[in-house]
């Protein structure tokens, strides 16, 4: 017998999409009650985490351009949640978490554990461990990779 392989049907995309969509509005529904966006709790765990930081540093760290850094940090700073302060040789800024967006970021962590516990419900704990599995294994394939290679 002659199996002909199977082949993915549809867009890898566009399920992507849509999972993290729907994912998405999971967490944005739960951090609402804390007043933030998902991108602005993580944001906040970020700096938590790696601040001081330099914005350029930050968006590297969290696969982001800088412009849409900078246009989401705009609203944190104007909150008070967090500060942009001169950097090291004063050409360079850094960010900072202030004491307003550690009690922020406190009171969100609880509305992030709730949602991360509201999937693992619906999705299974099984499904979500090998859904990260996946994803880690996914990211490390697609790793940028430099000029040339791949090319034969």
């Amino acid at each position: 017998m002659n199996k002909t392989p199977v082949k993915p049907q549809g867009c890898t995309n566009f399920k992507l999409r849509q999972l993290v969509r729907r994912v998405s509005q999971l967490y944005d529904q739960e951090l609402a009650k804390a007043g933030l966006k998902t991108t602005q709790y993580s944001l906040l765990s970020h700096v938590l985490k790696l601040g001081p930081i330099r914005p350029g540093d930050l968006a590297a760290a969290m696969t982001m351009d800088a412009s849409t850094l900078t246009r989401n940090l705009k609203p944190l700073v104007a909150a008070g949640w967090l500060q942009l302060a001169p950097g090291d040789d004063g050409r360079s800024r850094s960010v900072h978490l202030t004491p307003a967006g550690r009690d922020k970021r406190a009171e969100a962590q609880a509305h992030w554990r709730a949602a991360q516990e509201l999937l693992n419900r619906q999705l299974g704990v099984d499904n979500v461990l090998a859904l990260h599995d996946l994803v880690d294994q996914s990211l490390e394939r697609l790793a940028p990779w430099t000029e040339g290679e791949g090319d034969e």
